[in-house]
């Protein structure tokens, strides 16, 4: 998917601070990463013989000193002009253990894409005690009646929400607002199969109705796919 114009913010922060390195080969990679409160850490890798850690995993702990709290947005880029480049999959494993809601910068033909760490390292495995915190991202349009309780349901696809405590965090939000809240229940339905009340729909919506709202939301969902409903509450 195309960046958010927060996360071109990251990427262009990792861009600018890798410009800046060359002079040094120990220091050949530059990372930012936005954390839940918009603020953007900027570090650069070690590069030893030992095995000294990329860039990635150095702006992961900087944040951690902050007191930050899950990260949502992870960009790299090269010295030397070499611009965006992925994650290597140390990185990924990481960030899937840590931060497994982040979303990670890539180059693409057409410009940066960004893409979801559990994208980036399918039928992997999962640190059990990594202990994480999660994210559920909102379309900045719903801060008011999530926050007001009004907007207590969701509907997802391809998105393994689990049940337990999360920060509501809202999309390209220009005031960074997030909520803490607790996800108590999810529940799957095929597509075409699912009824308004099972989607827990407003009166006078149709199931068929809503179906073609996600449809455009999720252009790859298809009438065999299972959505979840997921059900939260603030805290």
């Amino acid at each position: 998917m195309n960046p958010f114009e927060s996360e071109l913010r990251v990427i262009e922060a990792a861009e600018e601070l890798a410009s800046t390195l060359g002079a040094d080969k120990n220091h050949t990679v530059a990372a930012a990463a936005m954390d839940t409160n918009g603020v953007i850490h900027r570090s650069v890798n070690v590069y030893h013989f030992t095995g000294g850690p990329c860039a990635e995993f150095v702006v992961m702990g900087l944040a951690a000193t902050t007191g930050a709290g899950p990260l949502m947005t992870m960009a790299a880029a090269g010295d030397g002009g070499r611009g965006l480049i992925p994650p290597c999959g140390r990185c990924r494993q990481a960030m899937l253990d840590l931060h497994p809601d982040v979303m990670v910068a890539v180059p693409g033909e057409s410009g940066p894409r960004m893409r979801p760490i559990r994208k980036m390292l399918p039928d992997t495995y999962f640190f059990p005690d990594a202990d994480s915190q999660r994210i559920l991202r909102f379309n900045k349009r719903y801060y008011d009646t999530v926050a007001s309780g009004t907007k207590t349901t969701t509907v997802r696809f391809d998105d393994p929400v689990v049940p337990g405590p999360h920060i509501f965090a809202f999309e390209d939000d220009a005031e960074h607002r997030t909520l803490k809240g607790l996800v108590t229940s999810v529940r799957h339905y095929r597509l075409d199969k699912m009824t308004a009340e099972q989607a827990c729909l407003a009166p006078g919506t149709s199931a068929e109705e809503f179906r073609r709202g996600l449809r455009t939301h999720y252009p790859e969902l298809s009438d065999e796919d299972e959505v979840g409903v997921v059900a939260f509450e603030l805290s």
